[in-house]
């Protein structure tokens, strides 16, 4: 039950607790000609008025990067409370002043409508790691350096029709960032730096079709032709520990694997809701222990059906949201998370479970928002087919509960924000603090704390008085 519940918080803390989602800015303008009569007007040509007409060089350039946006930010962080965290008869781990993050982001955005129907969207950051951060020490990057494509889909649409193919994602849920749905694509845990949803939820290819029907149905179904995992932390990472044992990735080769899912959804006066089922693999991987004389883990995947339901309720200014979950043969003590605790026990059954997600949002006026969710998840009949006096690591329910504030002050331009979760047996409390100001259209900072506080029993108690401090500049355009 611990090892499932870290992945579930990790997810939280890299995701749902990070600062508020950057809005993505339109770069394109139109511009509206008042062409009313006037009898007294000058009708004579300025000498310049076609120049620009004929200037291709320039009106070509102009087009062409203005389907570009393009983010360059300077970020530091770092934990800052010098302690020392005791483990009893285990001993004790010193966690000294240290600096975590110092890196510089470049992340790109391209979106094209290039034909009637057609459009072309892509994004991807390139970053260089100074020589505090810990990924400068990472012998898997090459000269402090490191990219990423995220999405890349080419999209077609006619009509009640919409195909797109190549890397995306798929979320399913209401609840954001803390559903029990959103379990198609791929996550990666590294550390607590500031980042956007789309950096810890990895996209992958896919075949989307969806299509709107004229009585306020939808359905929209996914082919993912390269279902892929969550990669273990990266060495020298706040999250990574080491435990004399290679983690390795899945061998795929000579293997065939794929992931298909259907949902369909309908609108109502105030409501929506959904109905789904999939053929996915759980994305994270289990890992038993090393043969003989061999320091290399050995990954095994597992294949599994989820069932779905979601609804919302919109009541004045109040959304009610609630997922579930039903997924069959799921992989029983899979849930060690990578590099961070024991491996999988050695038992090797399939269960089923069932999990919600459902909680509140609510805008209590036009600058602040409040959000509050839970999650619980149960493994049905956890004791069948168990040797005598074995039992499961999660037999119980688990999971985890999240509240988030954000106000915004001056007109927009500072925006405060706060994140306080959970788990639902009070063993760890993660809360953060988050304050974004935009200086002009081009110029932004925003900074955080962040403080973990977690008992022995949760796997967290490794960030048990933790306290963690980041600032970002960034500039736009």
């Amino acid at each position: 039950m611990r090892l499932l519940l870290l992945l579930s918080c990790l997810d939280l803390v890299l995701v749902c607790n990070a600062r508020a989602v950057e809005a993505q800015q339109d770069q394109s303008s139109q511009t509206e000609t008042d062409a009313s009569y006037d009898p007294d007007a000058e009708f004579s040509f300025d000498d310049d008025i076609f120049a620009v007409a004929f200037d291709e060089e320039s009106t070509a350039e102009k087009s062409w990067f203005d389907d570009f946006t393009i983010r360059i930010s300077q970020q530091i962080s770092g934990q800052v409370n010098s302690h020392r965290i005791d483990f009893g008869a285990l001993g004790s781990l010193s966690k000294p002043t240290t600096v975590e993050n110092n890196r510089v982001q470049i992340n790109i955005r391209y979106q094209n409508a290039f034909a009637p129907g057609w459009l072309l969207q892509g994004t991807g950051w390139y970053r260089l790691y100074w020589d505090q951060d810990y990924m400068a020490g990472n012998t898997e990057i090459d000269s402090h350096t490191e990219s990423q494509i995220n999405d890349l889909f080419l999209q077609y649409s006619s009509g009640a029709h919409s195909f797109r193919f190549g890397n995306q994602t798929v979320v399913w849920g209401e609840m954001i960032g803390n559903s029990v749905l959103d379990v198609i694509n791929h996550i990666e845990f590294r550390d607590f730096t500031i980042i956007d949803i789309e950096d810890a939820r990895l996209n992958q290819p896919m075949l989307i079709w969806d299509y709107y029907g004229s009585d306020n149905s939808s359905f929209s179904s996914f082919i993912n032709l390269y279902p892929e995992f969550n990669p273990a932390p990266v060495r020298g990472s706040p999250l990574f520990f080491d435990t004399g044992i290679n983690l390795p990735d899945y061998n795929r080769s000579g293997k065939v694997l794929l992931e298909a899912g259907t949902q369909w959804k309908k609108s109502f006066a105030g409501s929506d809701i959904g109905l789904m089922v999939a053929y996915l693999y759980e994305n994270q991987l289990r890992y038993d222990p090393p043969d003989s004389g061999s320091v290399d883990a050995r990954p095994a995947i597992n294949d599994f059906l989820l069932l779905g339901f979601s609804a919302n309720r919109a009541i004045g200014r109040l959304l009610l949201n609630f997922d579930l979950a039903f997924s069959h043969n799921i992989l029983a003590n899979s849930f060690a998370f990578p590099g961070t605790s024991t491996l999988a026990a050695p038992v090797n059954l399939r269960k089923d479970q069932i999990g919600t997600s459902f909680g509140l949002e609510y805008s209590i006026d036009n600058e602040q928002d409040l959000s509050v969710g839970i999650q619980a998840q149960k493994i049905l009949d956890p004791d069948a087919g168990l040797p005598t006096g074995q039992t499961l690591v999660s037999d119980e329910i688990f999971g985890n509960w999240l509240i988030r504030y954000s106000n915004n002050l001056r007109n927009g331009d500072l925006l405060f924000s706060t994140t306080l979760q959970g788990d639902l047996e009070g063993d760890s409390f993660f809360a953060a603090l988050g304050l974004d100001y935009t200086l002009n259209d081009n110029w932004s900072l925003s900074s955080q704390i962040i403080s973990i506080t977690a008992s022995a029993p949760s796997p967290l108690v490794i960030f048990d008085q933790d306290l963690r401090i980041g600032a970002t500049l960034t500039f736009s355009f």
